[in-house]
């Protein structure tokens, strides 16, 4: 059985995602800044957003995980998603996978953007605690707490800013069931991930979309 075959097989058996089976989705405001705003959204401003938070793997609630986050930007010429996992602070650490146990972050893009010639890492962290569980993170959205700040770096450089994120209302289960994120960005955009690893996870995210018969008309989902 192909790897692809094995996902979907899987995604069907179990109802639902493979990969970051549990989460919580909300709409969102994200505000960019900068020469990576006009690769991700045409220029600066705010724009409506959707925002995933997830276990990596079906871990109980406070254990150490690595943990999920997914943000679609709603621009022009579709959806934009940037898909982030927990990992390391240090510069040999940032494009590596560590679990924890706070939502707050950090969550790094693990694999490089092609920017201006030049290899970028992209990252989000919150400014407090969001809590170990789902249920603490909604409760912290809830209360008008949650955002993300969102940063860029190169392989040894300092983080600068370039956004923000603001969570929104929490979307109703059977819209976050139905999200599916292309670990692409957006087809077509010159700004995504390259390399291996990204073809694999490209396949592994089709698959498990496949086999949960997720919508395929994203633009009529948050």
């Amino acid at each position: 059985m192909t790897g692809v075959g094995a996902s979907s097989r899987l995604a069907r058996w179990r109802g639902g995602r493979v990969l970051h089976p549990r989460g919580l989705s909300f709409t969102g405001e994200v505000e960019l800044s900068g020469p990576l705003a006009d690769r991700l959204a045409g220029g600066s401003g705010r724009y409506p957003g959707t925002v995933r938070l997830s276990r990596g793997t079906p871990t109980p609630e406070g254990w150490p995980d690595v943990l999920g986050l997914a943000v679609r930007l709603h621009v022009g010429g579709g959806p934009f998603d940037l898909l982030l996992s927990s990992t390391g602070r240090p510069p040999l650490l940032r494009h590596l996978p560590v679990p924890r146990r706070d939502f707050a972050g950090p969550y790094g893009s693990l694999l490089a953007y092609r920017f201006d010639g030049r290899r970028r890492y992209l990252l989000a962290r919150a400014d407090r605690p969001l809590g170990s569980s789902l249920d603490e993170v909604a409760e912290v959205a809830a209360r008008d707490e949650a955002r993300l700040e969102l940063l860029a770096a190169g392989v040894r450089g300092p983080w600068r800013a370039f956004g923000r994120v603001v969570f929104g209302t929490r979307l109703p289960a059977e819209l976050d069931a139905a999200l599916a994120f292309d670990p692409d960005g957006r087809r077509g955009s010159e700004l995504r991930p390259r390399g291996l690893l990204q073809r694999l996870r490209v396949v592994s995210y089709a698959a498990s979309q496949r086999g949960r018969d997720a919508a395929e008309d994203q633009t009529r989902l948050p």
